[in-house]
């Protein structure tokens, strides 16, 4: 079954060039619209107009970190229910744990597949 991601919006915050290039190419080729942003300052300025349907955060950022910046999403009541996926190149127990702290509701470690990016979208967004 092709994935029907049409009108969805993504939104990938991550300091790496790369990590946003990759996630913008797998991401446009279903069907998203994709914002991206380089750190949370950047990612709040955006979300408020994009009003993305999920975010993908990097955890390790300069300035605002990506707990920071889920858990001030995550209070702002108008992006309280926006799905928030943690991106980390550590996959520990301790990161998952303070993931869940701040509000993301999963956790994706990075290098991350194609499979990965996509079936955590699915998770989140009904089929349409």
């Amino acid at each position: 079954m092709e994935d029907n991601f049409e009108n969805l919006k993504i939104m990938v915050i991550d300091d790496s060039k790369t990590i946003r290039r990759t996630a913008e190419t797998l991401l446009k080729k279903v069907g998203c619209t994709v914002i991206t942003a380089t750190d949370g300052f950047d990612a709040l300025a955006k979300i408020a107009d994009s009003h993305p349907d999920i975010i993908f955060v990097d955890i390790m950022m300069p300035r605002l970190d990506g707990y920071q910046t889920c858990a001030l999403i995550k209070n702002n009541s108008a992006f309280k229910a926006t799905p928030v996926i943690m991106l980390s190149s550590k996959d520990g127990l301790f990161d998952k744990a303070k993931g869940r702290i701040v509000g993301s509701d999963q956790y994706l470690t990075k290098p991350f597949s194609k499979d990965e990016l996509l079936g955590t979208i699915r998770t989140y967004i009904p089929a349409s």
